[in-house]
C-alpha cells in the first residue's frame, strides 16, 4: 500500500489536472489553430500583471515561511519564476499594447482581486496553505506557458527554456511537505484556490475576447481570413 505522502503528490496533480487552467475552453481556444492575435495579447498582457510582478507570490511565500520545511524547494521555484517573469514582460513589450476593450476599468479591478487572492494565500499563516499554492501554480504553469510560446511564435519570436525544478524535484517537495493529514488538507485547499483565481482568469479573458468581437467584428473576421490562408 502506497505511503500517505505518495498519495499526498497523486492528489496535487488530479486537483492541478481536474481544477487548472487546461480545461477552460478559452485556454483550448488560445492552443487551437487559429486564435486572434489580440486575443493572445490580452492574455500575455493579463498573466503579465498576475505572475509579472516581483516579488512574485513564490517569493512571498518562500518570506512568510509557514511551512520552514519548503524553503529550498520554494527558493529553487522562486529561481525558476525569476526567469518565467523576465521573458513573460518581455513578450509583454513584443506582443504590443493591451488591447482596446470595452469595460477596461471592471478589468483592472478584476485583476487587482486576483492580485490580492492570489496574496493573501502566499501570506497565509496556516502551514501548507501556501505551498499548496504554489505546487498548483507550477503544475498550472505548462498550460500557461503553452498560450505563452504561441504568443511568441505568433510574434516571430521564441521563449527560452524553463527553468522550474523537474517534476521529480517537485513531486518529492510535495511528499515531505504533505506528510500529515493537516498538511495535506491545507495544500489541497491552497491548491484549489489558486486554480479557482486561473480559471476565472480566463472566463475574464473570455468575455473580453467577446466584447471585441462584438465591438470589432470586422478585424476578427479579417484575422481569420488570414490565418486560413497561412495555413492554406
Amino acid at each position: 500500500m502506497p505511503e500517505r505522502p505518495t498519495e499526498t503528490a497523486s492528489l496535487m496533480a488530479a486537483i492541478v489536472a481536474v481544477e487548472g487552467s487546461a480545461r477552460h475552453p478559452h485556454l483550448r481556444y488560445l492552443l487551437g489553430a487559429r486564435p486572434a492575435r489580440r486575443d493572445l495579447a490580452d492574455a500575455v498582457h493579463a498573466l503579465c500583471l498576475i505572475h509579472g510582478t516581483r516579488p512574485g507570490s513564490v517569493d512571498v511565500a518562500r518570506a512568510q515561511a509557514a511551512q520552514p520545511d519548503a524553503d529550498a524547494w520554494l527558493t529553487a521555484v522562486a529561481a525558476g519564476f525569476a526567469g518565467e517573469r523576465a521573458a513573460l514582460v518581455r513578450l509583454a513589450a513584443v506582443v504590443g499594447p493591451l488591447p482596446s476593450t470595452p469595460g477596461q476599468a471592471a478589468f483592472e479591478a478584476a485583476v487587482a482581486g486576483v492580485g490580492h487572492a492570489l496574496s493573501m494565500l502566499a501570506t497565509s499563516g496556516r502551514a501548507g496553505c501556501a505551498t499548496g499554492a504554489v505546487a498548483a501554480l507550477v503544475g498550472d504553469w505548462r498550460v500557461m506557458r503553452a498560450v505563452l510560446a504561441a504568443a511568441a511564435v505568433d510574434c516571430g519570436i521564441a521563449l527560452p527554456d524553463p527553468v522550474l525544478p523537474a517534476d521529480a524535484v517537485n513531486a518529492a517537495a510535495i511528499t515531505a511537505l504533505g506528510k500529515n493529514p493537516a498538511a495535506e488538507r491545507a495544500m489541497a485547499f491552497g491548491a484549489r484556490q489558486l486554480l479557482a483565481q486561473h480559471y476565472g482568469l480566463w472566463t475574464l479573458m473570455q468575455a473580453r475576447a467577446a466584447a471585441r468581437d462584438r465591438l470589432y467584428p470586422h478585424r476578427h473576421e479579417q484575422a481569420m481570413q488570414l490565418s486560413a490562408g497561412a495555413a492554406a
